[in-house]
């Protein structure tokens, strides 16, 4: 009697276990889908975006808008905020409504120069000496503006009776962006150096005909609170009359 007993005791132990067991699988199943059921709020395109486009510009130009949607159908990578992707660049088209996804980004250094580049953004390499290229003081991210004395030929009747050419200086591009630098730092190297800088697609015309047919240099911009005075064009007479009354 003692041993039908005892089994009958084990028997109804292992059914509380399995019965425990089957509660708790079932538990957890249930809040299982209850979480996956649940929504969350992630960032779609709001347009469709062209690779190539900053994370900065999508954020800027309101190219993303917040959605909620379940949590099941996140997308791997996706972001739910946008400062996730400020200092990145889109690498794949986004196409409106898409969930915007860290995957489709990369960062902007990765991508070198071309990355920096939009719009009729351009980036050109200029050559010149230590002088013109402030060798050893311009660093990659500072802004400068050219600088171009011209030669103005003698027109008419000033030809004629055998006048020499003239000479006019003035500033002819403002703020233009140091691209790279070649990591030079002798001031006073006598080697061609170079360096390269954001100009828009026109730009680089004026650019172009300057270094072609005219004296130059760089000048270098403040990092805060940089100002241009009215422009101006100096000549002989302008600067032989300058500051006399």
């Amino acid at each position: 009697m003692t041993y039908r007993i005892r089994n009958v005791a084990i028997a109804i132990g292992l059914a509380l276990v399995a019965m425990l067991l089957t509660l708790f699988y079932v538990t957890n199943y249930r809040r299982s889908v209850q979480h996956q059921q649940s929504t969350v709020q992630v960032y779609v395109a709001a347009h469709n975006i062209n690779a190539g486009t900053t994370g900065a510009d999508i954020a800027g130009s309101h190219g993303m808008k917040l959605v909620s949607v379940a949590r099941k159908s996140v997308v791997p990578g996706a972001i739910a905020d946008p400062s996730e992707v400020t200092n990145l660049i889109l690498t794949q088209p986004l196409y409106a409504g898409e969930q915007v996804t860290l995957r489709r980004f990369a960062d902007i250094r990765e991508e070198g120069i071309v990355g920096q580049l939009k719009g009729p953004m351009r980036a050109v390499q200029v050559s010149g000496d230590a002088n013109q290229l402030l060798n050893g003081t311009l660093k990659t991210g500072d802004h400068v503006d050219v600088v171009a004395n011209l030669t103005v030929p003698p027109t008419g009747s000033s030809v004629a009776a055998g006048a020499a050419d003239q000479h006019a200086t003035r500033i002819v591009l403002r703020d233009l962006t140091v691209l790279q630098t070649n990591g030079q730092t002798t001031p006073t190297s006598t080697n061609q150096d170079s360096v390269i800088l954001a100009v828009t697609d026109t730009q680089v015309e004026r650019l172009f005909f300057v270094m072609k047919n005219a004296d130059w240099m760089l000048e270098l911009r403040p990092a805060v609170d940089a100002a241009d005075s009215p422009e101006r064009i100096d000549t002989l007479a302008s600067v032989l009359a300058g500051g006399i009354k």
